[in-house]
């Protein structure tokens, strides 16, 4: 059976919609998992990466890498940088089949322009959250349900200790569309 590694996922949506499916997939984070699945590795992703993955999703931190966060930047060269060489280490993995996710950001200018751009709205999510997708083999992912209505929730979400935890989840639209037409490639 094929194995996918989900990494940079504490929540598990992405693992278990590809789970859902009858994929072997995994999700991998320094933080345990949301739904405390045995399908979880709570490590540095760096330990498991040569583990024989046949494809992997890559959702690594956005904070230094962001564009809503550039008016810090000169204040976080070293941690900045640090993001573009974890960003980057997904980039030169060794597995045949690759997407990372980040939002609009420095990668664009550092690296290249991500193949694709999605949106919440495009699967099923009344909500704006533009955000970038690098492909290594993958087709664009295509919309599965339109919504019409649309709100910055994510942009207007208010200070909490969560926030970042709340922001950084994948929307279970975009998940469920990820597993369906990219895990029938392996």
């Amino acid at each position: 059976m094929k194995r996918i590694l989900i990494a940079c996922e504490f929540s598990g949506i992405v693992r278990e919609a590809f789970r859902n499916l009858g994929y072997d997939a995994w999700s991998c984070d320094l933080l345990d998992s949301e739904d405390n699945s045995v399908y979880h590795y709570k490590c540095d992703v760096r330990e498991i990466i040569d583990n024989g993955w046949d494809m992997m999703l890559a959702f690594p931190p956005c904070t230094y890498l962001c564009s809503s966060g550039a008016r810090w930047w000169k204040y976080r060269k070293k941690e900045q940088m640090e993001a573009i060489e974890f960003f980057m280490f997904f980039a030169k993995a060794n597995i045949d089949r690759v997407a990372i996710e980040n939002p609009v950001g420095i990668i664009s200018t550092v690296w290249r322009k991500p193949d694709q751009y999605i949106q919440p709205w495009q699967f099923g999510h009344g909500e704006t959250k533009k955000t970038g997708l690098w492909l290594k083999n993958l087709p664009l992912l295509k919309p599965t349900n339109i919504v019409n209505e649309r709100e910055g929730r994510i942009y207007k979400m208010s200070q909490t200790k969560d926030r970042w935890k709340n922001r950084s989840r994948t929307y279970k639209g975009i998940a469920e569309a990820m597993a369906q037409q990219w895990g029938c490639l392996l």
